[in-house]
């Protein structure tokens, strides 16, 4: 799916969203976990958080957690496994919102976007800008990306950028931010189909002076 296909970004995600029971594991990914667990608990808000893997982690570990995704069936279902989960209302939220235009309520102390990347229109950078003026002073934002694609990507390999932790940090440009993590880091993952394969993501977290 090229950058240019004229399909609007919310009728594919949910046709992609419509085409099976579950997209995602459901499993917060581990990067995330490395480096979240770090931090001090408050107020967070998670970026295309699809169907809500992340969220969920953060609302059972002590966060206030809101995850926005544009598609309207993925946000659903991380409101249905929050209440699976019985996670108190006031803990977790989801909103089904176009990040492109979305703007958030109020402050927050951790903002995290985790594999933010489209094979359609998606203004990535203006949203991490945008968003990064609703991080409180002393929050962090946690962008975590694919240095490459999975070997199962297939042929939407090529329709992706792929920024190193430099670019990353170079293209948000946030003046009195301090990249407190900016590097590649391994994990194991196992395909659709069960391959097993060794995967490198750009890792940057930035705290706001």
């Amino acid at each position: 799916m090229p950058k240019d296909d004229p399909t609007p970004p919310a009728d594919f995600w949910e046709e992609r969203y419509a085409s099976a029971d579950r997209i995602w594991s459901g499993n917060v990914n581990h990067t995330f976990v490395q480096v979240v667990e770090q931090l001090t608990p408050g107020r967070a808000l998670d970026l295309g958080c699809g169907e809500g893997g992340d969220v969920l982690w953060l609302a059972q570990h002590g966060w206030d957690a809101t995850g926005v995704d544009i598609s309207a069936t993925a946000t659903q279902r991380g409101a249905d496994a929050a209440k699976a989960a019985g996670i108190p209302d006031e803990r977790i939220r989801f909103v089904a919102a176009d990040l492109g235009t979305w703007t958030p309520d109020g402050t927050y102390d951790l903002v995290t976007a985790s594999f933010l990347q489209s094979p359609v229109h998606l203004p990535r950078v203006d949203i991490l800008r945008r968003v990064s003026e609703h991080v409180a002073p002393g929050g962090h934002m946690l962008v975590v990306a694919h240095a490459a694609m999975p070997p199962w990507a297939g042929n939407h390999a090529h329709h992706h950028e792929f920024p190193t932790p430099a670019e990353e940090v170079e293209a948000l440009g946030l003046e009195g931010w301090v990249a407190e993590i900016a590097e590649v880091r391994t994990r194991e993952a196992t395909g659709p189909d069960g391959e097993q394969a060794t995967l490198d993501d750009t890792v940057v977290l930035l705290r706001r002076a």
